[in-house]
């Protein structure tokens, strides 16, 4: 079993912000970005050098606002797209702090943000982060979207474990090659810090040796009373069905619900990925 007592005694852990009583700044300040990245990697045995996966961090950020030159309020949505190999993520209550330090700061344009926000990220995560802002809310063109592909939700099981496992995979892969989407909306994990429920839906499209449904279903249910961040889960997930299957191509997508207007959706994959499916669940 992996969990919270695996990272008690990380230093990038007792570092953080998140779980502690915080200062809410409203002025410009970059220092609040904290930045752990390698926590389960370590665990998971994988490093910047032998990462056996691409893909984003995808944030939606709908909380950001600033001053314009006169002082006037301006407010906006942004989406920011973190590479899979930075060399860090970005912490969630450190980027909605961050974020807050704008509120009464004063910028001459929008691009002036933009070129900010792109530069404090990339700095903390050592990679080019992506910063599109959307300053016109009336220009929302965005529509809500589903998963492609199988649910597997209506499977008719009985569960009585809810501790993260992995056994749940072992032989998982049958004789049969397929190339299929499955996805779950089941998909709950804590809070490594605050132990605060994490809810989320989960696309996984792989082609291989068809996967047993009830065993994938079981395995993403066991996350249910798990600590990990939304990037951990994912790469986790991604990991462990690589061990357990033969699988030829894989991704698994994640999308999380938001807190503190921020929601974060991870996407690791085998194939080269130039861009994110940004479709916007129901729940988000």
């Amino acid at each position: 079993m992996t969990d919270k007592h695996l990272y008690k005694n990380s230093s990038a852990l007792q570092n953080l912000s998140l779980g502690k009583n915080s200062e809410y700044k409203d002025h410009y300040d970059a220092s609040l970005l904290q930045d752990p990245r390698s926590l389960n990697r370590d665990e998971l045995k994988i490093s910047a050098d032998n990462l056996p996966f691409v893909g984003y961090d995808l944030w939606n950020i709908y909380e950001l606002s600033w001053l314009n030159s006169k002082g006037k309020p301006v407010v906006a949505t942004a989406v920011v797209t973190i590479p899979f190999d930075s060399d860090n993520l970005i912490e969630s209550k450190s980027f909605k702090l961050y974020l807050n330090s704008f509120n009464q700061t004063q910028f001459s344009c929008l691009t002036e943000v933009q070129e900010r926000l792109t530069t404090d990220l990339s700095k903390v995560a050592n990679k080019s982060v992506r910063v599109e802002i959307n300053d016109n809310l009336d220009k929302f063109t965005d529509k809500l979207g589903t998963f492609k592909g199988h649910c597997i939700d209506d499977l008719d099981i009985a569960v009585n474990n809810y501790q993260f496992t992995s056994d749940y995979l072992q032989d998982i892969g049958g004789n049969q090659i397929v190339t299929e989407t499955l996805y779950s909306h089941l998909l709950k994990s804590n809070c490594l810090i605050t132990n605060q429920p994490d809810w989320g839906s989960v696309e996984i499209s792989y082609t291989g040796q068809k996967l047993d449904r009830e065993k994938l279903l079981r395995y993403l249910i066991s996350f249910r009373q798990h600590n990990e961040f939304h990037e951990q889960c994912v790469e986790r997930i991604y990991c462990d069905l690589m061990k357990f299957a033969q699988i030829d191509s894989l991704s698994v997508y994640a999308r999380y619900t938001r807190r503190g207007g921020l929601d974060i959706n991870p996407l690791r994959s085998t194939n080269s990925i130039e861009s994110v499916n940004n479709l916007r669940l129901l729940r988000q």
